[in-house]
C-alpha cells in the first residue's frame, strides 16, 4: 500500500494549512501550492504547473476535469517530433521523457479529499470504492493530483466491467495495479499451443490469473502460480475463484519461481528493458531484463525431465534497439537450454494503427512469440 506519511502545506488567507500528501505513482509533494477556483484560465494554469508550481482546486470538479483537459492539449502542442536522424533507442528514450514530463506538469492540478475518501469539491462523483482498493480506509484528509485520482477511477470501472477474454470464454477482472489482459495475444498463444503435459505447470508472475486460469481449463491437473505482488495475488485469487478453477490453482507469494520441478514452466515476462515511471508500468518495464533473465537461468533447474519452458515474450525491444536478438539466443544457451520451436502471433492494439506515434515504425514490427525452451541435453 502506498506511503501515506509525506505531507502537503499550502498558504491561504486564514493561514498555514497541511494534509496528507498521497501518490500511488511515488510523486514527492509540491513544494509551491496556490489555491485555484473556477476563474483559473487554461494557460495560466499551465504557465504555473511548468515552473513547479501546484494547483489546489476549490472549484467546481467537473471544471477541474475540463481544465486538466486543456493542459493536456497544450501539453501536446509543446512536444517536439523526434529528428528523422535519429535513431529509434534515441527516440524511445525521447518519448519516456517526455511521458515523464507530462506526468510531472499534469500532475499538478491537485485536488483535496476528506477522510472516508470523500470530495468535498460541488459535482464530485462518489470515489470511495476506488479510492479504498487502492489506499485502504482514510481516516484523514488528504491531496491527490487530479489526474492520479482519474486513473484509479477508471482502473476501477475496468475491475467492475471486466477484460473479456475470447480463450476463457468470460471475463477477467483486473486489479489496479496488476496487468490487464487488454492485449490477448499471449493468452492466444498459451491456449493454442500444445500442451508437454497435463500433470503440472507453473505460471511465472501470474498477474490477473489469466494464464493460470487459461491452462486449468485446457485440463492441467494442478497450476502453481507465483507472483511477488500481493496485489496481484488477490487479483489472481479473486478471478480463479470466480473462474471456478480455484481448487487446481495455487498461489504462492514468490520473486519467480515455487520449490519443485513441472513438466511445464509458463513465463510472461516484461518485454521492455527500461525503468518503469511508476509501479503500474512494472508489468511492461523491466530493468536490465531483470526478470526475462531471471527466468532463463533458473529455469532448467524447475524443469522436470522432458519439461517446456514457455516464453513469451513481444519482440518490440528489439525493434526500438534496446535489446537485440543476437543477445536473447546468448542468454538462452548460457542458460543451458535450446529452442525447441517458436510460434507467432500479431499484436492487436491501438498504438500499431497510429502513424503519429512517434515509435509507429517499431509498433508495426513488433511480434509477440511463444519459445518452447528445453534442457540442452533433451533437444
Amino acid at each position: 500500500m502506498p506511503e501515506t506519511s509525506a505531507v502537503i502545506e499550502w498558504t491561504d488567507a486564514s493561514g498555514r494549512h497541511q494534509a496528507l500528501w498521497r501518490s500511488e505513482r511515488g510523486a514527492p509533494p509540491p513544494k509551491r501550492v496556490v489555491l485555484a477556483d473556477d476563474t483559473m484560465k487554461a494557460d495560466a494554469a499551465w504557465r504555473l504547473a511548468c515552473e513547479g508550481t501546484a494547483l489546489l482546486w476549490q472549484g467546481d470538479y467537473h471544471n477541474a476535469r475540463q481544465l486538466l483537459q486543456a493542459m493536456g492539449r497544450r501539453q501536446a502542442r509543446s512536444r517536439r517530433a523526434p529528428q528523422a536522424d535519429k535513431s529509434m533507442a534515441e527516440r524511445f528514450h525521447l518519448h519516456r521523457q517526455a511521458q515523464a514530463q507530462q506526468a510531472r506538469t499534469l500532475g499538478m492540478l491537485l485536488v483535496p479529499v476528506g477522510a472516508g475518501h470523500r470530495i468535498g469539491l460541488r459535482r464530485a462523483p462518489e470515489v470511495a470504492e476506488a479510492c479504498e482498493t487502492v489506499f485502504g480506509p482514510a481516516e484523514a484528509d488528504y491531496v491527490i493530483s487530479l489526474r492520479e485520482l482519474l486513473g484509479l477511477v477508471g482502473a476501477w470501472q475496468w475491475r467492475l466491467k471486466g477484460v473479456e477474454v475470447p480463450a476463457l470464454g468470460e471475463r477477467i477482472t483486473p486489479h489496479y495495479g496488476v496487468f490487464s489482459p487488454l492485449r490477448g495475444e499471449y493468452v492466444d498463444l498459451v491456449a493454442r499451443v500444445p500442451l508437454p503435459a497435463s500433470s503440472l505447470a507453473f505460471d511465472i508472475g501470474t498477474g490477473s490469473g489469466v494464464l493460470a486460469a487459461v491452462l486449468a481449463r485446457r485440463g492441467v491437473a494442478q497450476v502453481v502460480a507465483t507472483d511477488q505482488d500481493p496485489r496481484a495475488l488477490a487479483c489472481a485469487a479473486e478471478n480463479l475463484a470466480r473462474l471456478g478453477v480455484a481448487d487446481r490453482v495455487s498461489l504462492v507469494e514468490a520473486d519467480l519461481f515455487p520449490e519443485g520441478r513441472a513438466p511445464l514452466v509458463v513465463c510472461n515476462p516484461p518485454w521492455v528493458p527500461a525503468r518503469p515511471a511508476a509501479p503500474i508500468e512494472a508489468a511492461v518495464y523491466d530493468p536490465d531484463s531483470r526478470m526475462l533473465r531471471g527466468f532463463l537461468a533458473g529455469l532448467a533447474d524447475h524443469l522436470a525431465p522432458g519439461g517446456e519452458g514457455w516464453l513469451i515474450l513481444s519482440d518490440l525491444a528489439e525493434h526500438l534497439g534496446l535489446r537485440t536478438r543476437a543477445q536473447l539466443l546468448e542468454w538462452i544457451d548460457a542458460a543451458g537450454l535450446a529452442v525447441r520451436e517458436r510460434h507467432e502471433i500479431r499484436p492487436r492494439h491501438g498504438k500499431a494503427q497510429d502513424a503519429d506515434d512517434p515509435l509507429h515504425a517499431a509498433r508495426v514490427a513488433e511480434v509477440t512469440a511463444l519459445w518452447r525452451l528445453v534442457a540442452k541435453a533433451e533437444a
